[in-house]
């Protein structure tokens, strides 16, 4: 009986030890993670085989590898899909051009912004028809499910216009290089990227003049404040180490596109 209660301690802090060192190693779970992303938009989100290139991939690795991941699983997440998609835990952050709104953060929450962009309009290199949102009435304007910005012009500025909608980028750009629409709508970087593909040289051109101010958050699961707070200080990081202007001229950059000096790169918001 004597060796009862000193065999009882020793056993208790065994126990102890093994719940320490096993809390204390990261499994491969915490240190792998799925990222949502663009697969179909030049210099910011595309996939080429098994290589993603892009601002926001840059952004995305930049702040996987400050928050401790290893191993990044990138998924694609069109604009339809991007809340069901933090919703459901099929992915844990999304980099995919996603402008915070009022709207969306009822569903999720995000950190940034990383980039602040504007509205505008993709036509050809031709037109002279099309000089801004005003000039739309009677034409035919493509953007993707999901997204607000054809319906922005329509309520704002053209309300004879003709919309159309595919399930993504790429596509609209598609018809108007067959000229079944006249004009794509959405943020000017991503319009950018588009024009300065190889098959699209010379093809198109981006009008110019900006509509809107879009501010591109890292979606997130709704109330996480832990993580947001985490990828803030990553992106602060980021700008003040260089790698932000980096990724941004290794990438948008490549097209020619010059982003606003004003508001580009921003100061994220107060995680809520």
């Amino acid at each position: 009986m004597k060796l009862t209660k000193p065999f009882g301690v020793l056993a208790a802090a065994m126990a102890v030890a093994i719940s320490l060192t096993a809390c204390s190693s990261p499994s491969t779970s915490d240190t792998k993670v799925a990222i949502g992303i663009k697969f179909d938009q030049p210099g910011l989100g595309l996939k080429e085989g098994d290589t993603y290139t892009g601002f926001d991939v840059e952004v995305a690795k930049y702040v996987a590898k400050e928050l401790g991941y290893t191993d990044i699983e990138f998924k694609e997440t069109p604009s339809a899909q991007r809340e069901t998609m933090l919703q459901s835990d099929q992915v844990t952050m999304i980099f995919a051009t996603y402008s915070i709104t009022d709207d969306r953060k009822k569903k999720v929450s995000f950190a940034g912004p990383y980039f602040v962009a504007g509205q505008d309009l993709l036509v050809a290199a031709d037109n002279t028809d099309i000089t801004g949102p005003d000039t739309l009435n009677g034409k035919k304007l493509c953007s993707v499910v999901g997204s607000t910005s054809a319906q922005k012009v329509k309520d704002n500025f053209a309300d004879q216009v003709q919309l159309k909608e595919y399930d993504t980028y790429s596509k609209c750009v598609e018809a108007l290089a067959s000229g079944a629409i006249d004009a794509v709508t959405t943020d000017n970087v991503i319009l950018a990227g588009f024009a300065a593909q190889p098959q699209y040289a010379g093809k198109f051109k981006v009008v110019g003049k900006t509509f809107s101010v879009e501010r591109y958050g890292v979606g997130i699961k709704k109330g996480d404040t832990e993580l947001c707070t985490k990828i803030n200080t990553a992106l602060q990081k980021m700008v003040s180490d260089g790698a932000w202007q980096k990724a941004l001229d290794d990438t948008v950059g490549q097209s020619g596109f010059v982003p606003d000096a004003a508001v580009n790169p921003p100061t994220p918001d107060a995680c809520s």
